[in-house]
């Protein structure tokens, strides 16, 4: 494979919808399984349009569709799932592992789901109900069972034994468990290694260890892992029963699809949707965030509506109202993002909110008072309107106030509800610094121009 390898998905992308007919088509997939990385060939399926798309499915070698079946969004898998026989399907599923199955077992068809769980053995369909019996934003549902397990009781050579048949990924500790399967420590590789082959496995049993619990939401698991610096932690049950671990590979793609879902999510679009879904699809998908976004406008507008008169008697006014709304919502903006990333990192708590707004207050005065000036002294020079200057700044510097506030408020109060405020607070924020810089700049307008 070349070294160039992640260069070679935007080239493809473009050899194949270059292609006028099923000939040249062919010619661009040949020998498409050594072309690029493995994790690379869902982007490739989703980023082709849907009447080539299965020219390319089908030129990967089975493994490569095994894999690609499983990390695809959701909405391609539905649409292999519908392009393809029930006998390719149930091919694709053959060899599914317990942690690939859990990942998409939620996206499966019945008769696929119950055919894929017939292939696991006992101790993973065991495994498999044990994980069902969590949702799947809680760590239980999302385990790793690669791990050694091993008896308190053992000898240090026996344990050596372990290590020289090969460790796993991300195996830097041994778990030990009692009879009862309670999990009471954790052996270091490093010191067991160092150890005499006499010695017993207990005098190497580290009992002030970090654990997680089965309930844990995944985030908090992810966030706990990372600050830990392990590879990997064990995970139990409420009563301390060993249910296996989780691994830094798990921590940093929840992490990652965490990011992607808030950006999706920021712009309205659901975390699942395919770039080439149809278009009644991802028209449904985005149609809630526009309707939000409607009443939201009609908001702001029914604010303009009342000032009616005020308006078609000064007209500058309406000239001036996108300045107004354009500077507080900027201002909140940053405001926001602030305070966001402060929630995310958990920066943010009850006791210091108090002083964070105070500070943010003083921010919106001190750029209030100076754009204001500014502002107030350029449009003094462009209408010659001392009326309209002073209207105009005043309206600035209370929006800016507004906006500062709005940027703390907004963010902590819907992360106290459980809302995301990375998908909500800026639509909210939008909605107060445009109806509160329209109500003062007009209301204004009106008392002292008319």
């Amino acid at each position: 494979m070349s070294e160039n390898t992640v260069d070679q998905l935007p080239l493809l992308i473009n050899d194949i919808l270059a292609t006028k007919n099923d000939v040249e088509l062919n010619n661009v997939l040949v020998d498409l399984d050594n072309v690029l990385f493995n994790d690379q060939y869902p982007l490739l399926i989703e980023a082709v349009p849907l009447d080539k798309r299965f020219a390319v499915w089908s030129h990967l070698n089975i493994d490569i569709q095994r894999i690609t079946f499983i990390q695809v969004k959701t909405e391609t898998r539905l649409w292999l799932v519908d392009s393809l026989s029930d006998e390719q399907c149930f091919e694709l599923l053959a060899e599914i592992d317990l942690e690939e199955l859990l990942e998409i077992a939620e996206a499966l068809p019945d008769r696929f789901l119950t055919y894929a769980i017939k292939q696991l053995d006992e101790s993973q369909k065991a495994l498999y109900q044990q994980a069902q019996q969590y949702d799947d934003n809680e760590l239980g549902h999302n385990l790793d069972y690669d791990y050694v397990r091993i008896s308190e009781k053992l000898k240090v050579s026996s344990a050596k034994r372990l290590v020289y048949k090969g460790l796993n990924n991300y195996t830097e500790e041994f778990y030990t468990v009692n009879k009862q399967g309670i999990l009471t420590g954790v052996v270091n590789i490093h010191t067991l290694l160092n150890a005499d082959d006499s010695a017993l496995l207990s005098d190497l049993i580290e009992s002030d260890f970090l654990k997680l619990t089965a309930n844990t939401d995944i985030d908090d698991a992810s966030e706990a892992l990372i600050l830990s610096e392990k590879m990997s932690l064990p995970v139990c049950d409420e009563s301390g029963l060993f249910m296996g671990r989780f691994t830094f590979a798990s921590a940093y793609y929840i992490k990652e699809a965490d990011a992607a879902k808030k950006l999706n999510q920021s712009g309205g679009l659901n975390k699942d949707e395919d770039l080439f879904s149809t278009v009644w699809q991802s028209a449904k998908n985005r149609g809630v965030w526009l309707g939000i976004n409607l009443i939201t406008a009609f908001l702001a507008s029914g604010v303009i509506g009342l000032f009616e008169v005020t308006l078609q008697q000064v007209v500058l006014l309406a000239v001036l109202m996108p300045v107004v709304a354009s500077m507080g919502g900027i201002s909140g903006s940053q405001t926001l993002t602030l305070i966001v990333r402060g929630l995310a990192l958990g920066q943010i708590t009850e006791a210091n909110l108090k002083a964070l707004l105070i500070k943010e207050l003083k921010v919106g005065l001190t750029n209030g008072i100076i754009w204001s000036v500014i502002i107030g002294g350029f449009t003094y020079l462009w209408f010659n309107d001392l009326g309209i200057s002073l209207v105009l700044g005043v309206a600035i510097l209370g929006n800016l106030i507004a906006a500062a506030a709005s940027g703390v408020l907004i963010p902590s109060i819907l992360n106290r509800m459980n809302i995301d405020p990375a998908l909500s607070g800026a639509v909210l924020l939008t909605t107060v610094t445009d109806v509160v810089g329209f109500l003062v700049f007009l209301g204004l307008g009106s008392w002292f121009l008319l």
